[in-house]
């Protein structure tokens, strides 16, 4: 038997891991994830952007968690001698319908407490960026770039050196909520445990429906972003990171521009239904999954008011041309012979039944459960944030 069973071996379930057993390091504790290596999803796949808290209401979870985690993961990867850098970045307004809104990113960022934000004319950003476009912009000193990868693996060494016990290849196959313990089965075992904490990510929903008896009002709707790689002979147009103001509307940053901390530069990513889960490709396809994203109400809510722009972003996916355009109103030298395929990932995107997308972090709890059911950007910056959230969670109930 365990205390504590954390399925999930992505950069939020290492790092939650990593606080109870610092907080806790007489409790037992067991991370299950059912690949061979950890971080193999939405870490594994992320850009690798240390985000500074700018975006975030005031006040919520991702605000809280993004201001403090930044501070965390710097002091975690300091002491540790994982490698990143504060290179900034500038957002800019390309259309006069744009400069309310980021005029309102700029007081939201002053709110959650960001220093040295600096309000650019053309001019200025150009002495940043030289061969950027656009009306207006803003210099955000406190972003940075890193392989999160990297970090979950030090996360991962670290909860092991402390007595933490990871079992990879392991699949969570049913979930059986006890009066006292609770029974997890996996492809290769069954275990006991008094509480399980669900970080699951791409199939968060999935192992919560598991924890309880009533219905998770809410589905992982899977989108895939998808990125182009400048070709290195043109990395010298962007210098740090470029982003265009983001649409209001959606829980989604624009296709941007970000300079890799082991070089390179990526353009990207569009937001595009993924026809499965874990679809990195246009050609990965689970009849299962894309019907049960199809048949949610939320989702069919979402698709009748935005259709018109998932057409846009569908389009971008199959045109380079299109995608070329898009990173035009930031780059116009940019050209579509500059850019090769590069990688792509897939969000995690809580949908409630209403046709919301949520925006926060959700953390459902049940007196068996606690179940991390949205925790896409900034997560892997809020990391530790949110590790120490939940294991506070956890702490409480023992």
């Amino acid at each position: 038997m365990t205390n504590v069973i954390i399925i999930g071996g992505g950069i939020v379930g290492l790092a939650t891991a990593l606080q109870l057993k610092k907080q806790r390091p007489g409790l037992t504790v067991t991370v299950i994830e059912k690949e061979l290596t950890v971080a193999r999803h939405q870490t594994g796949h992320n850009s690798g952007v240390i985000h500074s808290g700018l975006y975030y209401k005031p006040g919520s979870l991702k605000a809280t968690n993004c201001i403090r985690g930044y501070h965390m993961l710097l002091d975690f990867c300091n002491r540790e001698g994982v490698p990143y850098e504060l290179c900034g970045k500038i957002v800019v307004a390309t259309r006069p319908e744009e400069v309310p809104q980021l005029n309102m990113l700029f007081e939201r960022g002053q709110q959650n407490g960001l220093t040295g934000l600096r309000k650019l004319t053309l001019a200025e950003m150009r002495e940043i960026e030289p061969h950027v476009t656009g009306i207006e912009g803003i210099r955000v000193p406190q972003t940075g770039i890193i392989d999160y990868k990297q970090v979950a693996e030090k996360y991962a060494e670290r909860f092991q050196a402390l007595g933490g016990e990871l079992r990879l290849g392991e699949r969570v196959e049913n979930v059986t909520p006890g009066n006292s313990l609770s029974i997890v089965v996996t492809n290769r075992g069954t275990y006991e445990t008094k509480l399980v904490v669900n970080c699951a990510g791409l199939y968060s929903d999935k192992i919560a429906q598991l924890t309880q008896r009533e219905p998770v009002n809410l589905r992982i709707v899977p989108f895939r972003g998808e990125y182009f790689k400048i070709r290195p002979h043109r990395e010298y147009l962007v210098k740090h990171l470029i982003y265009p103001v983001p649409d209001p509307n959606f829980p989604f940053l624009g296709v941007h521009f970000t300079r890799m901390v082991h070089g390179g530069v990526e353009a990207g990513p569009n937001a595009v239904l993924a026809f499965q889960r874990e679809g990195y490709r246009k050609s990965d396809v689970n009849l299962k999954e894309l019907y049960e994203t199809l048949t949610w109400p939320g989702f069919q809510k979402v698709a009748g008011r935005y259709w018109q722009t998932g057409m846009g972003e569908m389009y971008r996916s199959f045109s380079k041309a299109a995608f070329t355009k898009a990173l035009q109103q930031l780059i116009p030298e940019i050209q579509e012979a500059d850019l090769e395929d590069g990688g792509s990932g897939v969000r995690a995107q809580a949908c409630d039944r209403t046709g919301g997308l949520l925006d926060d972090f959700a953390i459902l709890e049940t007196d068996k459960a606690i179940n991390v059911c949205n925790a896409p950007s900034p997560a892997a910056t809020s990391s530790l944030s949110i590790g120490q959230t939940v294991s506070e969670k956890v702490l409480a109930r023992f």
